[in-house]
């Protein structure tokens, strides 16, 4: 039996930030808060909820206080498609309450998305596409380039669907998934790619994600990457950085 070889994994590079402000930093007032039980949640779930689950656990979410709620992914299955129309088409969404779906950078999936949203009041369009190293060199076969080109052909046409409906307020959010496997100067201009086509500004905000997807570091070494890509690019008006995942 041949045994395990470990030194094919390479350690994860450690990001040197001899000046770091974040841990000395107090919190002095609460975050945006983004309940995403109902759709990240739900998929680590061994027996998924079912839709009368998911509306009690979405009436208690907004019971308890929640205004931003991220529910489904409606292009990924007729299921979560009719989830989004009930909670529409019910009145089941208070006035005051966003609702958060996801979409990636497909321009089908993202009209789709924006039909699921019809006389929505208030939701946030969360696009992504993966970035990192492996899965461009290894899945898409891509360089940099193509996928910085799939980015912004999704940006595109989250703006060009959104257009279609403007009675619906809207914040448009972006991911590069899988950013803990992504190099930080590219990750920082793809996220800038997005950031020229939606051109954020106060009045117009926009959110930039930066997930990790898969866990790839020890825990004092996960906030180190996005404090980079902070600091290296300044962050445009109305890119929204305060916003927590519970």
């Amino acid at each position: 039996m041949k045994r395990f070889d470990h030194t094919k994994y390479k350690p994860f590079p450690p990001i040197p930030m001899p000046h770091r402000r974040w841990p000395d930093q107090a919190i002095e007032q609460a975050p945006r808060w983004c309940a995403v039980d109902l759709r990240d949640g739900n998929q680590a779930l061994a027996q998924p909820m079912d839709a009368g689950q998911k509306q009690r656990l979405f009436d208690l979410l907004c019971v308890v206080g929640f205004k931003e709620i991220e529910i489904v992914f409606p292009a990924a299955s007729a299921p979560d498609y009719a989830f989004t129309r009930r909670l529409i088409e019910q009145r089941r969404i208070p006035d005051d309450v966003a609702v958060q779906v996801l979409t990636p950078a497909r321009e089908a999936l993202i009209e789709k998305t924006f039909e699921a949203l019809h006389g929505v009041r208030k939701a946030v369009v969360h696009l992504y596409n993966s970035t990192s190293k492996v899965q461009r060199e290894q899945v898409f076969r891509m360089d940099r380039q193509g996928l910085i080109e799939i980015a912004v052909r999704g940006a595109e046409a989250v703006r060009r669907c959104a257009a279609r409906y403007p009675d619906t307020e809207r914040v448009f959010q972006y991911s590069p998934e899988s950013f803990t496997g992504t190099e930080l100067g590219f990750a920082a201009k793809i996220c800038e790619a997005v950031m020229a086509v939606w051109r954020p500004a106060p009045e117009r905000p926009m959110i930039v994600n930066l997930p990790a997807t898969v866990e790839m570091s020890t825990p004092n070494c996960v906030r180190r990457p996005g404090g980079v890509v902070r600091r290296s690019h300044p962050r445009p008006r109305g890119a929204d950085p305060e916003r927590a995942y519970p």
